[in-house]
Order: structure tokens, then C-alpha cells, then sequence
């Protein structure tokens, strides 16, 4: 009898497709609504995220085992739906590959004195060797990559832990700030933080049904959840919220974070592991990311698998997210709330119609349902809408922007 795959080995993939780079965006969007309004502002999206796909896997019950998402959507939604639903799946992929390029090279530029440019040109074409070799290449370097951000991140986050300051974590120096305000902003980049619904047909291919892949998902975004929690109250604790106004003023961008992590930090070998795991992060999600766009891009065009074929393909996957990083190097928090806004679409609005069209059956009764009723499809697209919402307004200056 085939043993059946474990409920922890799910959800720990669950838990590495979240946690990644897109965390290290969390502090500085969460400065304003700072630590209780963060942490409930991050809770509550883990938990649209983790419903959203759940909705997923009810829509996928009809079909088989090796269905995927864009299959569903094209068959359930139509072709122009799937179209706009596959176009902010290539942006998403787009704008975090630009992000991560960009911020890597001024870390690069910080640690070893190289232009920022020259840096990001090389990560780029070292790391994106990776993934042009091939998938096996990124398995391998992957397993590298998350032991080295486990050891850092627990020694790293061991050392903030132990000089956590109570007055910085709840701000008590501001008895007039104003925090519930700007957590609204923070929702699109919490959003990036849980983006694992291309993963959820894997998860039903792997365990074979949808119950417990709907454990798995659960188990995986309440692992990512608490490491961003553990993260938040790290940093805020060891930075005062004063402190964030000149990271924000450069866009938020991580080497200003680490640099003014390393001013408060007493030990040498903390400030070296936060540094160690935010660059691992960085790596790991590029690579991750990358493949992604990669193999979709191979697909779309019909590129081969000859060298070739595949050179061609990681010329339309990383050239212009670097050309542009190059060009227009925005900040790390603009591009991840580009990308949070985009993701709405495949990780809430999209899974919503699925089971709210799905539902329509008369055999929807049958197999996996997930309880409340339709108020929950409904909430979920709501909730989708809100953020990507929210992110356009805060482009136009429109709701409250923490400066510092």
C-alpha cells in the first residue's frame, strides 16, 4: 500500500513558497500601523489567503488530479478571463523579479562597495544560471539556500528577540499615534507575503484529494504567519518607529532597513546574520520566482527544451526585469505593492468566481465544500478588490501614507 505523503511535508512547501524576500517588506509597511495593528492587519489576510485557496481546491474537485489553474479558468471563465487572470500572474513575476534584482544590487553595493548596476547585472546572471540549467539545478541550490536562511533567521532573530525593547514595540514614547489608519496600506504587501495559490492544484496532485490538502495549506500559511509575526515584533522591538522615516523616504528599500538594523544591533555576528538571511531570501525568491516565470514563458512561446530553446526563453524571463531594474530602479515596497495589487486577481477575485460559477452544478453538494456559504466567496472577492483598491489610492496620495 503507497504510504500516504505527510501533512508537515505539504504545508512546509506551502510554508517556503510564502516565506521568502516579500517578508522583508513587512517592516517598513508596517511602520505605521506599527506592532498590534500589524500583526492583526498580517493575521487577517493569512486568513483570506488560506480560505481563497481552499475555494481553489473546490472549484478544482470537478476535474482531475492533474488539472491546473489555468485550465480550471479556462474552461470555467472563459478565454478572456483566463487571459487578464495569466497576464498578472506574468506581472506579478515581472515586478518581484525587478524587485528582488534591484534590491540585491544595493545590498551587493553596501557590503562590497560595488555600483549597485554592475552588482545587479551579475546577480542576474549567476543566479539566473541556476534556473536556465535546469529545474533539477534549482532543487538542489533551493535545499542550500532555506538551510542557510533557517540557521541565520534563528540565530539572527534569536539575538533581536533577547534585546526587544517594550517601549519601542508598542511606541510608548508616542501616547498620540495614530496606527489603525495605515494599516490599510499594509494590506497589499501582507497579500504578497501569502502567495502560494499556484501551488494548490500541486498540493491536490500530491496528496491525491482535497481534504488534506486543505490541511496542508493551513499548516503552511500558519508557519508563515508566525515567522512574519516573530519577524515584525524583532524589528520593532529593536527599532524605534522615529526610525523608519529615513527607510521609508528611500522607498523602503531593504539595505537602508539592514544598514539602520546595524547601527542599533550591539553584536557584530547578529547584524552579519540578518544580513546573511535577507540576502539568502533574497536568492532563494528570485530563483523560486524565476523558474515560475521561466517555465510559464517556455509554454506560452513554445520555446524547447535545447539549449536553444531555453536560452531563448531566460532571455524573455530575466532581461527586461533587469533592464528595467537598471533603468528604473524603484523601491522594494512600490514593487511589492504592485505586486500585491496584481496578485488580488489569482489569489481572491479569481478563486471566488471559480466557486461562486462551480456552485451552480447540481453537483456541488458532492465532495469538498468549504462551510459558510456563498457570504464567503463573496467576502474573499470583496477583500481582493478592497486591497488592490487600497494600493491604487495610496499611489495617489490618497489615504494615509506613514513618512516617519
Amino acid at each position: 500500500m503507497e504510504k500516504k505523503p505527510s501533512l508537515l511535508g505539504g504545508a512546509c512547501i506551502i510554508a517556503s513558497v510564502c516565506v521568502g524576500a516579500g517578508m522583508l517588506g513587512l517592516p517598513s509597511a508596517g511602520a505605521g500601523s506599527w506592532t498590534v495593528w500589524s500583526i492583526l492587519a498580517i493575521t487577517l489576510t493569512m486568513a483570506v489567503m488560506t480560505v481563497s485557496g481552499w475555494l481553489l481546491l473546490e472549484a478544482f474537485k470537478h476535474y482531475d488530479l492533474s488539472v491546473s489553474f489555468n485550465t480550471v479558468t479556462l474552461d470555467m471563465l472563459g478565454s478572456k478571463v483566463n487571459l487578464f487572470n495569466n497576464l498578472t500572474v506574468y506581472f506579478v513575476g515581472g515586478i518581484l523579479l525587478y524587485a528582488y534584482t534591484t534590491s540585491f544590487g544595493l545590498i551587493l553595493q553596501g557590503s562590497l562597495g560595488l555600483d549597485s548596476n554592475i552588482a545587479s547585472v551579475l546577480f542576474v546572471f549567476v543566479a539566473s544560471s541556476v534556473v536556465w540549467h535546469s529545474t533539477r539545478a534549482v532543487d538542489r541550490i533551493s535545499i542550500v539556500l532555506i538551510a542557510t536562511m533557517i540557521l541565520t533567521f534563528v540565530f539572527g532573530v534569536f539575538g533581536l528577540t533577547a534585546k526587544i525593547d517594550a517601549s519601542h514595540l508598542f511606541d510608548a514614547i508616542n501616547q498620540q499615534g495614530q496606527y489603525a489608519k495605515y494599516s490599510m496600506a499594509l494590506l497589499p504587501i501582507a497579500l504578497t507575503s501569502f502567495g502560494y495559490h499556484h501551488s494548490v492544484a500541486s498540493m491536490r496532485a500530491y496528496y491525491k484529494e482535497e481534504r488534506s490538502a486543505k490541511y496542508a495549506i493551513l499548516g503552511g500559511t500558519l508557519i508563515a504567519l508566525t515567522l512574519y509575526v516573530i519577524w515584525v515584533l524583532s524589528i520593532f522591538g529593536n527599532l524605534p518607529r522615529s526610525s523608519f522615516g529615513p527607510i521609508i523616504a528611500q522607498d523602503g528599500n531593504v539595505d537602508v532597513l539592514l544598514k539602520t538594523l546595524g547601527g542599533v544591533v550591539e553584536s557584530k555576528n547578529v547584524a552579519q546574520a540578518i544580513n546573511a538571511f535577507s540576502m539568502a531570501a533574497i536568492i532563494s525568491s528570485f530563483i523560486g520566482v524565476g523558474l515560475g516565470v521561466f517555465d510559464y514563458l517556455a509554454d506560452l512561446f513554445h520555446f524547447d527544451q535545447s539549449k536553444t530553446g531555453r536560452t531563448k526563453t531566460w532571455a524573455v524571463t530575466f532581461m527586461p526585469p533587469l533592464v528595467l531594474s537598471l533603468l528604473f530602479p524603484f523601491g522594494f515596497i512600490l514593487a511589492i505593492g504592485y505586486a500585491g495589487a496584481a496578485a488580488t486577481v489569482w489569489t481572491c477575485i479569481i478563486p471566488a468566481l471559480l466557486v461562486l460559477k462551480a456552485r451552480k452544478r447540481k453537483d456541488s453538494a458532492q465532495g469538498f465544500v468549504v462551510g459558510g456559504g456563498n457570504i464567503v466567496p463573496y467576502f474573499i472577492l470583496l477583500f481582493g478588490l478592497a486591497t488592490a483598491v487600497f494600493h491604487i489610492l495610496t499611489m495617489l496620495d490618497m489615504l494615509p501614507v506613514f513618512k516617519g
